[in-house]
């Protein structure tokens, strides 16, 4: 079979991390024609929109996209270009697994295996904010939260724990101090978790859950949240594995998926070819396992696996000797799929 996705190369050592990636793909024998569009500080400068209709356009036709990390400006300049693309296509969940590998000096854990579950267009980063003087030395974030989100992500987490054979979910919430909006959600996950006799059911309040997840990490399967405290935990999760350079993840709506990795477009490294495509390969990994194509899913998080095993085949951000460059580490990663 063969797709059309779009490929969205993005900034910084987004182009060299996601050649990588198609190549190992391409060794799986999936068949895929992207659409190769641009976005992010590249699209600005070319057509003065970090995010043009070319590149929704693209996305809107083929459903599926393969981004690279994309520049936003820290305290000034446009919105966030990711959260205007969830916002864009509703891609309600935020998918980030973090997988420990054998052979990453860098992890903190082993054999650990969770996939946290974050909603991804309400709360703190639905963009209402404003300053309420008139000097800007106040501004106010206005989270909002509705009962039909906490439904939906929370039914997701459980679908995705059934599918994927995984025994317990956990509600992340604040809901003794916020108790609107962290009790819409907690009453959500309280209610739809019945509907799964299957799957152990528990929840944690935020504080208490990022204590316990350094602590002792392996109690968690899936992690159900909101989105603040999702994209810190995601964070946190990620240093206990190695680092975001090993953190993939997946913005899936009813109709649209975007895959990627974790990490920003780390400019200061950017044509040196040095950076670590694990994350964006592993993204990858995801992109296939969402359209149905598991086998090579699979070969992909195998060969991973492997490489970083080996030890031989590193980037410099996972050990401080021998460290190759990003096209190394691609062909190590070809190589063992292949074989």
């Amino acid at each position: 079979m063969s797709y059309t996705f779009t490929l969205i190369p993005g900034d910084g050592i987004g182009p060299e991390i996601t050649k990588e990636t198609v190549k190992v793909i391409k060794s799986t024998g999936v068949n895929i024609d992207w659409d190769v569009v641009e976005g992010g500080m590249t699209a600005l400068h070319k057509y003065h929109d970090p995010l043009p209709q070319e590149l929704l356009d693209s996305i809107e036709r083929n459903k599926i996209a393969l981004k690279g990390p994309l520049t936003t400006p820290i305290g000034k300049g446009f919105r966030s270009i990711n959260v205007a693309l969830r916002k864009e296509f509703d891609l309600y969940v935020n998918l980030r697994p973090a997988i420990s590998f054998k052979g990453v000096p860098t992890i903190h854990v082993d054999h650990l295996d969770l996939v946290i579950v974050r909603e991804n267009l309400e709360e703190f980063y639905s963009g209402v904010e404003h300053y309420i003087d008139h000097t800007h030395s106040a501004a106010e974030t206005i989270g909002i939260v509705t009962k039909g989100a906490c439904q939906r992500i929370v039914r997701y987490a459980f679908e995705y724990a059934r599918k994927h054979g995984r025994k317990k979910v956990t509600a992340v919430h604040k809901a003794n101090i916020m108790k609107f909006t962290g009790g819409i959600f907690l009453n959500a996950a309280e209610e739809i978790a019945p509907e799964y006799p299957d799957i152990f059911f528990n929840d944690k309040i935020i504080d208490n859950m990022a204590m316990q997840m350094v602590m002792n990490p392996h109690q968690f399967d899936v992690i159900v949240t909101t989105n603040l405290f999702g994209d810190i935990l995601s964070d946190l999760a990620s240093g206990l594995v190695g680092g975001l350079g090993v953190a993939p993840g997946a913005n899936i709506g009813y109709k649209v998926g975007i895959f990627e990795a974790v990490h920003g477009s780390a400019p200061d490294i950017a044509g040196k070819n040095i950076a670590n495509p694990t994350a964006q390969i592993l993204g990858a990994a995801i992109m296939l396992d969402h359209i149905g194509e598991i086998e090579a899913s699979q070969k992909i998080q195998t060969a991973i696996s492997n490489v970083l095993k080996k030890g031989k085949y590193l980037t410099r951000d996972l050990t401080k000797n021998n460290h190759v460059t990003t096209d190394v580490f691609g062909d190590a990663v070809v190589r063992e799929i292949e074989q």
